[in-house]
């Protein structure tokens, strides 16, 4: 093998740096021909400005090595190194470095300054630039190009994105079949700490005879579940509000994995709720939205007047985990870039492609992804685990403090959160009259919605 194809190895991982919103520089360190570790940017994904292609590289090739000094390796990046780095090399005493695009704000190997041609120093390292130029530096040009592009369209929304944030181009939920509605954004909330919430508010603002349906998606989902089931809670009179969970639909979605905990994303339901003043609700849940959902009324009963449940749980972490849900979870820990698309084709044979891929739009890459790998997790386990209390305490809301109308539909086929969980939740809901059973629906309840929204109607009148 050759420079060149160093270089193209390199230039692999600077790809998947992109593809988690990093700076695309990848690197590869070789001994006698052969690749011995690799590395690509991760500053903001391990919060370590030393976290650089190159340094990440070289750690591992001196785990490998069990040696710190690599004088008989060399690396291959694909943008020249900083004075960091550089010195990094030399201090490793790497026999030779090759880099691809040069770097002219930078770059410490002949840009700006060249600290391997420092004849005084101990060491001398061979140095080679301009491998590949053109493909290192087309990668680099158009990753700003596009974060220019997405930083323009922010600042035309006045909602600026983070720097540990990606967030999905609107292009992306362009011609969505059956989901024509206006989107509504907030960013000051002050558990949103400038990420931008996405969510649907339609039918005005409510009056002392006028519902307002506040509706809470699940995972993988967005507010794209509920576009079957809004247009008749409209029709009706009444208003509807549908927030994409941070992480999903149009919402903002962290990179790193610790953002998500079940007490962040309560707190900003929460938040959610008061800023936009919601009354006369009627709770509309599944999945994750009920987990989080059940344990909003409490903190405000006066506020919730119904509840519409469908295939969803209260984890309080003093009863096992239904065995449908340990199933999932393991599933998504074993894949957990899952085809989202492929999931709902799965569970509702009826949607359209199109409809099945709407739920993938969200998720370009796996660097917006960080929310569906973590939540099947997030859900409370034990008596400790984040959210248990809290949820422990919620149950005691509906078991005793419950004076509203209850409405419960089972999608029976769905071998996660299906009769037998529901049947349970039941008996924690008062007055919870018996369920609507939907024999031919599965945990997606919501794609058979029409039906549901009709009855809702009816019953919350």
């Amino acid at each position: 093998m050759g420079d060149a194809d160093f270089i193209q190895a390199a230039l692999a991982q600077a790809r998947q740096a992109a593809a988690v919103g990093e700076v695309p520089v990848g690197a590869v360190v070789v001994r006698r021909g052969e690749v011995i570790a690799s590395g690509r940017n991760g500053p903001i994904d391990g919060c370590d400005p030393t976290a650089h292609a190159e340094i990440v590289a070289l750690r591992a090739a001196a785990q490998v090595l069990g040696n710190y000094r690599l004088d008989d390796c060399e690396l291959f990046v694909t943008l020249e190194p900083c004075a960091m780095c550089s010195g990094a090399l030399l201090q490793a005493r790497f026999k030779r470095v090759v880099f691809g695009a040069p770097d002219p704000k930078t770059g410490a190997a002949g840009s700006v300054i060249n600290l391997f041609a420092q004849a005084p120093l101990n060491h001398q390292t061979e140095l080679q630039g301009g491998v590949m130029a053109a493909e290192c530096g087309a990668l680099l040009r158009d990753f700003f190009r596009l974060r220019r592009t997405e930083q323009r369209q922010v600042s035309q929304m006045n909602h600026p994105l983070r720097d540990d944030a990606l967030r999905t181009p609107d292009n992306v939920f362009d011609g969505l079949p059956d989901y024509p509605w206006t989107p509504n954004y907030l960013s000051d909330l002050p558990s949103l700490a400038g990420l931008r919430l996405h969510y649907l508010d339609e039918g005005g603002l409510g009056g002392d005879d006028k519902l307002t349906y506040l509706c809470l998606h699940g995972n993988p989902a967005w507010s794209y579940l509920y576009r079957k089931m809004i247009p008749f809670f409209l029709q009706a009179g009444h208003r509807v509000v549908a927030p994409d969970l941070i992480g999903f639909g149009k919402s903002d979605k962290p990179k790193k994995d610790s953002f998500h905990t079940f007490r962040a994303h309560r707190q900003i339901l929460l938040e959610f709720v008061e800023r936009l003043d919601l009354r006369h609700i009627v709770l509309v849940v599944q999945d994750w939205g009920g987990l989080l959902g059940l344990t909003l009324p409490m903190a405000a009963a006066e506020r919730y007047q119904g509840l519409l449940v469908m295939n969803t749980t209260l984890a309080c972490g003093d009863v096992p985990l239904p065995a449908g849900f340990l199933a999932w979870r393991a599933m998504c820990a074993n894949n957990p870039e899952f085809d989202v698309a492929r999931l709902f084709a799965r569970g509702n044979p009826h949607l359209s492609a199109e409809e099945c891929a709407a739920y993938s739009a969200p998720f370009p890459d796996k660097g917006h992804r960080a929310a569906t790998r973590v939540f099947p997790a997030m859900v409370p386990e034990f008596p400790d685990s984040d959210g248990a209390a809290i949820s422990r305490e919620a149950r005691e809301f509906w078991r005793l403090r419950w004076s509203g109308q209850t409405l419960m539909v089972v999608g029976a086929q769905d071998p996660v959160l299906g009769e037998p969980v529901m049947r349970a939740l039941q008996k924690d809901i008062r007055d919870c009259g018996e369920p609507v059973i939907l024999p031919q629906a599965g945990h997606f309840v919501q794609e058979h919605g029409a039906a549901i929204a009709v009855a809702a109607v009816r019953f919350f009148r």
